[in-house]
């Protein structure tokens, strides 16, 4: 059915539902309230469908407003209706029904981004920058980047048609005859030695059904290795899943039995331990754990068990903050109800939860608990950490921001787009351990670039400008000063040829992830990256200096 003016009804319906669930913060309404609540939802839902000028499309109109009443809760609490759960799945699962590839939606178009190493999108040849024109001879030039999604997905062994248009090629229209496959989704991006010949490294991206195995495969291949003395764990930018494959991940470096976490729900009787349940892979070796503020909820429980049990150093920056934990629940019509039912404690007792949703400003926004309202707790060897705001590292290795220019020719496409024309015309680079964006690559890269496209935050003319209005208002540009002003900003003026050159090094490094990913996929990007991780690289001369890493898990006297 068709919903016209769907913003208003919508709307009305999510007002509707919040007023008629009152304060769902507390932590029980009395029975006559929620039956007059749904009594008041029905009713006004009622005379919407009866009354309301324009046809009201149910299913979308009831789900705005549920959302919108799950979303005043806090932002992990949601109803997943059956048309949503494949996503889902495939999230906790890590595998789907497909040709292995993400894709990305940009000037109204969908291109392959990323095929996978090893699925059928990247065992036919699609590439980067290959434009999706039609599926199985439907077009889909204009469609949506989930649409597409749609279509490309599917039951594996089942065949689909895909035709592209490839940019920088004789033949430029391309058909590719797939058999879908079914996708694992890898969870470890990349295991292996680090240059500095005896540091083991693990990437771990997700927490689902397979993570811990993943996780226990590549810690014995290391492990295997006579030369690796020190392990690396990088959950940099994990946003956590499956609360059990953590725990499993805990249980390979702690003795089996061990406490992990306890979640507590509504009441008292509703504390659960969790222990590990297997033996563990190594409880000696030395270990460190990047994170960073993409760290979340699964990645914590590892972080902070680890800190907890004195069994890691934490490298990086304090993690999100996400001491909550999710459960799913069957609704009618196969709808799914993805509900917070408790918190999380780790070993030291303490939570990590930043946010608390259930006490809101006047506005209705939210705000972290401010670091002088936590609390001090005590790792099992007496060292203090805190609650209340994710896991704070033990050694701090702080990143600077992006600068403008980098993050405009990240998110402008202008890396993508020439490394799309470059794979055109080279079959190869060298390999992800030797490759170095040389002068000649950066020039190629620079004299592809079309300065009227190239738009980037120039702070310095921004804040000239603005201390300029400032002097004028306040009565202090004299001709003398307006002459040093005119004088300041021809030395200040932004030229594109110097900032590419003042900000090459790290526009290289984002230039060279995006070549490697061509040529040597995400594996290959991991090993590249590596070699110039800031983090990565102190976790790793941490992890050589056993005095330094023992004093670090040892309270201070």
């Amino acid at each position: 059915m068709k919903l016209n003016n769907i913003s208003r009804g919508a709307t009305m319906l999510a007002a509707a539902a919040i007023a008629a669930t009152g304060l769902m913060a507390q932590m029980r309404s009395p029975k006559d309230d929620v039956s007059r609540s749904l009594d008041i939802f029905n009713s006004v839902f009622k005379q919407l469908q009866t009354t309301y000028v324009d046809t009201i499309n149910a299913d979308k109109a009831v789900s705005t407003a549920i959302n919108a009443m799950l979303g005043s809760i806090d932002p992990y609490t949601e109803y997943i209706p059956e048309s949503e759960q494949e996503d889902f799945m495939t999230i906790a699962t890590g595998t789907y029904g497909g040709i292995g590839s993400l894709i990305m939606q940009r000037d109204g178009r969908v291109y392959v981004s990323e095929p996978y190493l090893g699925t059928p999108s990247q065992q036919a040849g699609m590439r980067p920058g290959d434009m999706f024109v039609a599926i199985d001879n439907d077009t889909v030039t204009g469609w949506k980047s989930d649409a597409v999604s749609s279509r490309l997905k599917g039951q594996a062994g089942t065949p689909v048609k895909i035709t592209v248009k490839r940019p920088y090629a004789s033949d430029s229209i391309l058909t590719f005859n797939l058999t879908r496959a079914k996708i694992d989704i890898p969870t470890v991006t990349y295991s292996g030695v680090m240059t500095d010949g005896h540091t083991g490294y693990i990437g771990l991206n997700t927490f689902n059904e397979k993570s811990a195995n993943a996780v226990g495969d590549a810690l014995k291949a290391l492990k295997a290795n006579p030369n690796v003395t020190g392990i690396i764990l990088d959950l940099r930018g994990n946003g956590g899943g499956l609360m059990e494959s953590a725990i499993k991940i805990v249980g390979h470096f702690v003795p089996k039995g061990t406490e992990v976490l306890r979640t507590r729900g509504k009441g008292q009787l509703n504390e659960q331990v969790y222990k590990t349940t297997s033996k563990p892979i190594d409880t000696e070796i030395p270990l460190a754990v990047l994170v960073d503020d993409g760290s979340a909820s699964s990645s914590e429980i590892v972080a902070g068990a680890l800190q907890d049990l004195d069994r890691a150093v934490i490298v990086g920056e304090r993690s999100y903050g996400k001491g909550l934990v999710q459960s799913t629940r069957q609704l009618p019509y196969n709808g799914l109800l993805k509900v917070t039912i408790a918190k999380y404690y780790i070993p030291s007792g303490r939570l990590i939860q930043a946010i608390d949703y259930s006490h809101r400003n006047p506005d209705g926004s939210v705000a972290r608990i401010p670091d002088s309202l936590t609390r001090v707790f005590h790792t099992r060897a007496g060292r203090p950490v805190r609650d209340g705001g994710g896991i704070t590292p033990d050694l701090p290795v702080t990143l600077p921001d992006a600068s403008h220019i980098a993050y405009n020719l990240v998110m402008g496409n202008s890396i993508f787009d020439f490394a799309t024309r470059y794979v055109a015309g080279h079959d190869s680079i060298a390999a992800p351990g030797v490759f170095v964006v040389d002068d000649e690559m950066y020039d190629q890269f620079k004299k592809s670039l079309d300065p009227k496209k190239v738009q980037y935050d120039k702070l310095t003319e921004t804040m000239l400008s603005q201390l300029e209005d400032v002097t004028r208002r306040e009565g202090y540009m004299t001709d003398s000063v307006s002459t040093q002003f005119e004088a300041l900003r021809g030395m200040l003026k932004h030229n594109l040829n110097r900032d590419l050159d003042l900000n090459r090094k790290e526009i290289s490094r984002y230039l060279g992830n995006e070549l490697i990913k061509r040529y040597y996929y995400q594996p290959g990007v991991a090993e590249y990256s590596l070699r110039t991780d800031t983090v990565a690289n102190a976790a790793a001369a941490l992890l050589s200096d056993s005095a330094r890493y023992r004093a670090l898990l040892s309270p201070k006297k």
